[in-house]
């Protein structure tokens, strides 16, 4: 079991969303420090401001986009909070649910580089201190869309995929050299953050953020390496996922998953946050 007690918790995307939920949780459960990396100033002095009655929470605007910018904020981090105990990779975007043929090359660019490259990157400078020290956790929201494809969001499905299959690989690699350091994968379902205003779903509920946050939470606290957060009458876990998506034809999986299930409209009428 890991221990949010007496850690320094750094959570991109904090300043909002289940990012904010997190670092709330996180000072909850005894965190010595709540590091927020975001990119709205505004939503990074609010975020402050209400938590430091919880303990000490430091905020700092950062494009995670920009590598330069990513080493030269974790320096500063290391010298005036100190050492990362937990990272948690949560800033990503959507752009829209046009069609892939409809898409703009700068949207597509957008996306991997924040939703895919960057907790790469965010990672890159932490993990070697982690290493180092024999200790740490590293979690990272991907997304169910990493799971299963999904029309009018081939690009985003794309940067999780790209960002589930990296996560993982670093959990084997750290679990196959015997180091302490742990990975945590998480691909939830849509989120009723604002990210994905306008997506109906018919039979899988869209989460409430509480409910995720606190499950991604318990996720580290357990040591799980890949955390599925679907809710249904069906387990819909990755092992149900994946194990649908070896024995069942093409045709019959897209049966089941677009139409029974519904997952292939859910996008249709999305608008996203303001």
């Amino acid at each position: 079991m890991s221990s949010f007690k007496q850690k320094r918790v750094l959570i991109t995307g904090g300043g909002s969303g289940i990012g904010r939920l997190m670092g709330r949780m996180s000072l909850e459960k005894g965190a010595e420090a709540l590091i927020i990396w975001d990119i709205n100033q505004q939503s990074i002095d609010a975020t402050v401001a209400e938590f430091s009655s919880l303990g000490r929470v430091v905020g700092y605007r950062v494009n995670v986009a920009d590598d330069e910018c990513v080493a030269a904020t974790y320096a500063r981090v290391k010298q005036e909070v100190g050492d990362v105990d937990i990272l948690i990779n949560c800033a990503g975007i959507v752009t829209g649910n046009a069609t892939f043929d409809k898409v703009s090359a700068s949207d597509i660019h957008r996306t991997m580089n924040i939703n895919a490259t960057a907790p790469m990157i965010v990672a890159l400078n932490i993990l070697p201190d982690m290493v180092a020290r024999n200790e740490g956790h590293i979690c990272t929201i991907a997304s169910a869309g990493g799971l299963i494809s999904n029309p009018r969001m081939a690009v985003y499905a794309a940067s999780k995929w790209a960002v589930t299959g990296w996560s993982d690989s670093v959990r084997i690699e750290l679990r196959e050299r015997g180091s302490n350091v742990r990975v945590t994968t998480v691909a939830p379902y849509y989120i009723n953050t604002g990210m994905f205003d306008g997506v109906q779903s018919r039979i899988l509920p869209i989460l409430k953020p509480e409910y995720a946050a606190r499950t991604i939470i318990r996720a580290i606290e357990r040591n799980t390496d890949f955390k599925c957060i679907i809710k249904c009458v069906v387990p819909l876990s990755l092992h149900f996922i994946r194990l649908m998506q070896g024995i069942l034809p093409t045709a019959v999986f897209d049966w089941l998953f677009g139409r029974v299930f519904g997952i292939y409209k859910t996008m249709d009428n999305f608008t996203g946050r303001k």
